[in-house]
């Protein structure tokens, strides 16, 4: 009779748990958290890598360019007389990369512009994965459409090697840049590194892209 009476042990509930809050942790098989995937890591893949391999004959998957990196750069040569500017630079790398900057230092004396070795002199950041895309898709779809006049950037400013760099006259492009809170207006330079092997494959890569280039 004694075994009949035994019941079995229920597990204990923690301090406001319920059944159904364990089954919304408990595993299944796939990450608890799922990272969204950045929409323009979905438009590389869906569209940019199909367009280059029909456009270059690619044989191999692996030959088709590809983003690696973004560098945002601020150059600051006020920061020599006005040293915090710098603060307001890397407030504002920050609010548009959403990524803490560092501070660059000057490498060398330049007695010409009153620049002493390792006084700052600019702010930059460096993107990589969902962080790029999310970036290049914010500048490509909201900041570059909202730059004065705009009429397409340039398609001359390869590096030889597939690489790119754009420069931007004002940072007030980005919505994240609260107009009414700047100190200055400042310029920086957004570079685009890339696999490719010409500029021809680095223009094709970033077009496929999106980026809007002028016309030939």
């Amino acid at each position: 009779m004694a075994d009949d009476k035994k019941q079995e042990k229920k597990p204990k509930k923690g301090k406001g748990e319920s059944a159904g809050s364990r089954a919304a942790i408990a595993p299944t098989g796939n990450s608890t958290t799922e990272a969204i995937k950045a929409r323009f890591a979905t438009k590389y893949a869906t569209e940019a890598v199909p367009a280059l391999v029909k456009q270059f004959s690619y044989g191999n998957p692996n030959e088709v360019p590809r983003l690696l990196k973004i560098v945002v750069n601020m150059g600051l040569g006020q920061a020599v007389t006005n040293p915090k500017i710098i603060d307001s630079a890397v407030d504002e790398l920050k609010a548009i990369t959403g990524q803490k900057p560092i501070v660059t230092r000057a490498k060398k004396a330049i007695a010409s512009f009153k620049l002493r070795e390792g006084v700052p002199i600019g702010a930059m950041v460096t993107l990589r994965r969902d962080r790029m895309w999310e970036f290049m898709d914010r500048l490509v779809s909201i900041g570059l459409p909202r730059t004065r006049d705009f009429r397409g950037v340039s398609r001359r400013a390869f590096d030889g090697k597939g690489n790119y760099t754009l420069g931007l006259k004002e940072q007030i492009i980005f919505p994240e840049i609260d107009y009414d809170r700047i100190d200055v207006i400042k310029g920086l330079n957004i570079s685009f590194v890339t696999t490719a092997k010409t500029d021809e494959e680095g223009r094709a890569l970033l077009q496929a892209m999106g980026m809007p280039f002028r016309a030939a």
